[in-house]
């Protein structure tokens, strides 16, 4: 069994630590701006949220959709479907003995093109931004998978 500073010691490993800290921070901070759009535009989803802004027939005004909303919620779905596999692939990629020059521009062209979706997304930037900053990621993911499928299991 591999020891701890063994692990803490693989350059790999401490990259992907470290993107995956900056990507999975970035997920996170689309809750809050969720949130914040949804108190701003006083727009919820459940009966139980527009009791704050009033009762009865007049918080069920506040029971409604609204596209900045939307957007936004969106987002952070389209990360969650994204940035979960990239850990999980990331994590046995890393572990699996990279040349840390290729690991890194993995890394890093995921993040950016994360990061790049959501201002995409949020702006909204015309098509085809979303669209290529989506699929640099997800070929980022699937050059990862396809390395360790290749090189590291045994089928």
């Amino acid at each position: 069994m591999a020891d701890l500073t063994q692990l803490l010691e693989n350059e790999v490993f401490m990259a992907f630590a470290s993107y995956t800290t900056i990507i999975l921070s970035k997920m996170m901070l689309m809750s809050p701006a969720t949130a914040f759009y949804r108190l701003t535009r006083k727009v919820f989803a459940n009966p139980e949220d527009c009791e704050s802004f009033g009762k009865g027939e007049n918080a069920k005004k506040y029971l409604r959709t609204d596209d900045r909303v939307e957007r936004v919620r969106r987002a952070h779905l389209n990360d969650l479907e994204n940035i979960v596999p990239f850990v999980g692939i990331g994590l046995l990629y890393s572990l699996s003995g990279p040349d840390l020059s290729t690991a890194l521009l993995h890394f890093r062209l995921f993040v950016g093109a994360r990061i790049y979706h959501t201002i995409a997304y949020l702006t909204p930037l015309p098509q085809p931004n979303r669209a290529l900053a989506f699929f640099v990621g997800f070929g980022v993911t699937l050059s990862m998978a396809y390395r360790l499928l290749k090189t590291g299991f045994y089928l």
